[in-house]
């Protein structure tokens, strides 16, 4: 544990002023809030505060564990996304309140695993003779590696709506399907369409009836995806650009972690 905080304060001395300053502010709201949700009784969301402020100190873990520099812009954003995810998107339900919130999160997450896959491919290939990658694999291979962040993302979405009863993959409203359900094992598409209301029955509680169709995470899971290829495409690209002309094309770079 020692060791731990050893790390944590070495790479908070390391940070810029404005990364510092991002930090202080991000961490006292987010303690407001812990303080806030416990007096009103919601240890779930008071947890999730705790989480958010162990998350707040992995920067400088990372940067003292594994002697790297992590680009001031990169922090900044890094610290803006947990505060946005946990503390805004969870607790204060701007998921449900914004419809387009979680688009660009994972937007950002995309962008984001982007440059972090681009900076370990980049670095091996600078530092060692051996190699020599094109710029397109580089960028191919930072473009996969945010995109199997990604999906591994929504498999835990999963695992946890499956085995814990939560609700990360949100639910959306449709009003047509297609489906061989209801074919009686022929393999023929049923497709119905103008899905006025749909009744829930359980036999145990009163009936509940839904304005359409209920679709339990698919089309979550599947836009989430979307958004993150979005993502990691548009950082690849410039990453591309960044090894072909470092000085005409600077926006890659400032994401790129550096060897102390």
């Amino acid at each position: 544990m020692k060791d731990f905080y050893k790390r944590v304060k070495y790479g908070i001395k390391r940070s810029s002023k404005s990364s510092l300053i991002v930090y202080l502010v991000l961490r006292f709201m987010t303690i407001f809030c812990m303080i806030r949700e416990l007096m009103l009784g919601n240890i779930e969301n008071a947890l999730l505060c705790i989480l958010s402020l162990i998350l707040f100190l992995l920067p400088s873990f990372v940067e003292k564990k594994f002697k790297i520099d992590l680009p001031n812009v990169l922090e900044i954003i890094i610290f803006l996304f947990i505060f946005s995810a946990e503390i805004l998107g969870e607790i204060n339900n701007f998921y449900g309140l914004y419809a387009h919130f979680d688009d660009i999160l994972h937007t950002i997450n995309g962008f984001l695993c982007a440059s972090i896959g681009f900076s370990l491919v980049y670095i091996l290939n600078k530092n060692i003779s051996t190699f020599n990658l094109s710029p397109i694999f580089v960028s191919l291979v930072a473009f996969c590696f945010s995109m199997t962040i990604g999906v591994l993302w929504e498999f835990f979405e999963y695992g946890m709506d499956k085995h814990f009863n939560f609700d990360m993959q949100k639910d959306t409203y449709i009003y047509k399907l297609n489906t061989v359900s209801l074919s009686d094992n022929e393999n023929k598409i049923i497709k119905i369409y103008d899905i006025d209301k749909t009744i829930i029955d359980n036999g145990l509680d009163e009936k509940i009836e839904l304005k359409g169709y209920l679709d339990i995470g698919l089309i979550d899971t599947m836009n989430d995806l979307f958004v993150n290829f979005i993502g990691a495409f548009v950082y690849s690209v410039f990453g591309y650009l960044y090894i072909i002309n470092k000085d005409k094309y600077k926006l890659a770079g400032r994401f790129i972690t550096k060897k102390i």
